[in-house]
């Protein structure tokens, strides 16, 4: 969280503030340069309190964005042979 703001400030520039957080970048709000709030999005709190049930594709996508998947310390390499190569059991449709 790079933004913050003195209660003063925001005060005076609350409508550009505002727009910040909804484009996904908090705001801490200090009192005599100590932290006392932060704003965040309405979507990010929604997501704390866990009434945002979020599709599979937009899960991974913010898996993605938070995990650099090609800075893991293994390779696909790492992975092979662990599918179970068995074919499972028998079976037959009934007539």
């Amino acid at each position: 969280m790079d933004k913050q703001y003195s209660i003063a400030d925001a005060r005076h520039h609350l409508a550009s503030i505002v727009h910040e957080v909804e484009q996904g970048q908090p705001a801490r709000l200090t009192r005599r340069g100590k932290a006392v709030a932060v704003l965040i999005s309405e979507a990010d709190y929604q997501q704390l309190l866990g009434h945002e049930k979020a599709d599979l594709w937009t899960s991974i996508e913010d898996f993605r964005r938070t995990h650099r998947l090609d800075k893991m310390p293994f390779s696909d390499e790492d992975f092979a042979g662990l599918r179970d190569q068995d074919s499972g059991r028998e079976f037959e449709w009934e007539s």
